[in-house]
Order: C-alpha cells, then structure tokens, then sequence
C-alpha cells in the first residue's frame, strides 16, 4: 500500500501509515504509554482501517501517531440505536515533539477517515489522569459520555469520550 499525503503541519509531514513504518509506531508505543499492544494488532489496525491509522514524521523520523478501529454497535452519542463508530485506539507523540499541534492534526486525519469510511460518531477512552489529552478532546468537542473504573490494566480510570461526525 502507497501512503497517501494528508498535510504538513510546520517542518512536519502527517499521512497514512504504510506497513513499513509499524516498527517505528510500536517503538513510539512502547516509549510514550504504559499500554502496549502485540506486532500483530498493529498490523490488523492497518489493514482493516488504513484510513485512520496516520503517522507524523520531522524529516523521515516517525514521531507520532494515531490508530483507529471502525466498529458497529450501540450509540455512545445518540440516547438509543446503532452506529457506525470510529474507535481512537491509540494516539502518541514522542515528548520532544508535542505542544506543535501534531496530536490534534493526527485526530483530525484519523476523522477525516471515519467520516469517509461512514462513521457517524468518534469515541476514546483515556485516563482520568491525563489532563493533558482531556483538554485537547474537549477543545476538539469531546464529551466526557461515563467514567469506566478499573480499566486499564493498573486499575485506573478512564473516561469514555464521544463526538458526533459530519
């Protein structure tokens, strides 16, 4: 698959992830958050939704990145009904490189992808201590839908946040 250009943001290039530069995203994974996931889920992530799975590089360095998962189910945004959703997996900057505007610009391609893949809503889960992304999904109008305890493998909590697509 031959990655398709999405935008520069400053000296940076964000496009789509090609199959080459997965041991660059795990290597930023494991570097930056406490979940990590098997070569093998990367992969799946891919190739079921390369349209969501977008990477940031500085001169052909990967330094960020975003996976997504397109489901079907219960409405996290809408009282009652199915829809077709688009799951924020996993979104990573290395920390020499945040506070650019990357990480949000990675959320905006990966729902650019949802939308073009018909997804009708976006949702997350993230840690209720990290403040830092909570902003940036507020700022980006996330609502904060239930707070899910015991989520990750430590014991903390996430919250679950949703936005409706265009």
């Amino acid at each position: 698959m031959q990655p398709t250009f999405h935008r520069q943001v400053g000296g940076y290039v964000v496009r789509q992830c090609a199959r080459e530069d997965l041991p660059n995203v795990i290597r930023i994974n494991l570097a930056t958050l406490p979940e990590h996931y098997s070569d093998l889920f990367f992969e799946e992530l891919l190739q079921e939704s390369p349209e969501t799975f977008i990477i940031a590089e500085n001169h052909s360095t990967i330094v960020g990145y975003i996976m997504c998962r397109i489901e079907f189910g219960f409405s996290n945004v809408k009282r009652f009904g199915l829809a077709r959703k688009g799951h924020i997996v996993s979104v990573s900057v290395l920390e020499e490189h945040r506070n650019k505007g990357l990480g949000r610009t990675l959320i905006e391609e990966a729902m650019r992808g949802m939308v073009n893949r018909g997804c009708s809503e976006a949702f997350l889960e993230v840690r209720v201590s990290n403040t830092t992304a909570i902003s940036i999904y507020q700022k980006m109008e996330y609502q904060t839908a239930s707070r899910l305890e015991g989520y990750y493998r430590d014991g903390e909590a996430a919250y679950l946040m949703t936005k409706p697509l265009a």
